[in-house]
């Protein structure tokens, strides 16, 4: 059966998402068919005003509904310490913690050279402006993928002669891991990172 092209054309933007496969979005769109009217207008203005209202913070470069965003104009946080991630995503993973009180610098991406994503496309010059304020520690909070360990090593030799700490996020077994089903990277991490 051929489906209604306004169908096709739900299920087409709901497959632009990431993680979002074709059967994924036929079971979007056929749950949203279910729906009222109003549940649906609801949905509907939610998407289309996602954006409005939202700017970049002018220090860190995190989404935020205003510029500075609450975390750089707290000034009860660290200013020594600056957490450098990939995106607003993992700022807000770190900072669900609770357990880091310093500044975060968003880069708006990593470097992937498969997607053509270069250091002169990421906010890497807001990074090293901020380093002229007292920085005394970069934590380089990155995903342990192929392009966050790039990104890592190149801010790594980028910033290295600024006389600043930089760290990383420590890596290894994860508890209640057991040894025989680690790989060895992880192994090898964990030797490096103990504590």
């Amino acid at each position: 059966m051929d489906l209604p092209s306004s169908i096709k054309s739900l299920i087409e933007s709901f497959s632009l998402l990431p993680t979002v496969g074709r059967k994924t979005a036929e079971r979007f769109v056929f749950y949203l068919l279910q729906q009222d009217q109003q549940t649906l207008d609801k949905f509907s203005a939610a998407v289309k005003n996602v954006k409005l209202g939202i700017t970049k913070c002018a220090i860190c470069g995190c989404v935020s509904e205003q510029s500075p965003c609450p975390i750089c104009a707290d000034n009860k946080r660290d200013q020594t310490k600056i957490c450098v991630v990939g995106t607003t995503r993992d700022l807000i993973m770190i900072e669900n913690t609770g357990a880091f009180n310093g500044r975060y610098q968003v880069l708006g991406g990593v470097i992937d050279a498969i997607k053509s994503v270069t250091p002169e496309q990421l906010n890497i010059k807001a990074l090293q402006q901020r380093l002229t304020g007292g920085a005394q520690e970069i934590i380089l909070a990155f995903n342990p993928t192929f392009e966050g360990e790039a990104t890592a090593l190149y801010l790594t030799n980028l910033l290295k002669n600024n006389k600043v700490k930089i760290t990383r996020l420590a890596r290894g077994l994860p508890t209640g891991a057991e040894l025989q089903y680690a790989d060895e990277l992880t192994i090898k991490n964990a030797l490096k990172n103990r504590c």
